[in-house]
């Protein structure tokens, strides 16, 4: 089970790590389109060589329409790619200031109990996309610019939250088993720098 939920969150968190390589290059294009569109109209360019600024504005370079609309759709959906890798590595950023000198099975028996809270956040989060989702399905809400409907961003965000939900659930059991038996069935853990 832990290799099959390892794999799952590696996966997911590929994916996520694609879709914001695709919207850090779509955001580069766009800003350089921007500028060269500007530098075309700009009154120095069109004085010092019109030639050139007629060029560059004939060659309809300009920023990527709707850009920002993709962005927050893919953003929205790789944090959610992104969150079962971090919760199955236990990679959350933590304040152990009194809990370090807990022993060993009080230590173990907090990061359950937060482990049980953050999979029934994520469950709930997950619920609530799905309700969102359906009622943007119902409404046919689109997008200003692009006109894509609202709903496709929903989906593709509640596809991550949905593997968030499964390996949290699995954390979460995984560290109530660490507490009944001494040993958490969890891939080596990394905690974040703090």
């Amino acid at each position: 089970m832990q290799r099959s939920t390892e794999r799952l969150a590696r996966i997911a968190a590929i994916v996520g790590g694609l879709v914001l390589t695709f919207l850090v290059i779509l955001t580069c294009a766009s800003v350089l389109g921007r500028g060269l569109n500007t530098l075309g109209h700009s009154d120095a360019l069109t004085s010092m060589a019109p030639g050139l600024a007629d060029w560059l504005i004939a060659t309809g370079v300009g920023p990527i329409n709707g850009d920002f609309e993709l962005v927050e759709a893919g953003v929205a959906f790789a944090i959610f790619a992104f969150l079962p890798v971090c919760q199955l590595y236990g990679a959350h950023a933590t304040v152990d200031l009194f809990t370090s000198a807990l022993p060993e099975r009080g230590h173990r028996a907090i990061l359950a109990f937060w482990e049980v809270v953050l999979a029934g956040a994520i469950v709930l989060i997950t619920w609530r996309l799905f309700v969102g989702m359906g009622d943007k399905m119902r409404y046919g809400e689109t997008t200003f610019l692009l006109q894509f409907p609202v709903w496709w961003a929903y989906a593709a965000s509640l596809v991550g939250a949905v593997v968030a939900s499964v390996v949290g659930i699995y954390c979460a059991v995984a560290r109530i088993i660490g507490v009944a038996t001494g040993y958490t069935p969890l891939p080596n853990e990394v905690e974040a720098e703090h």
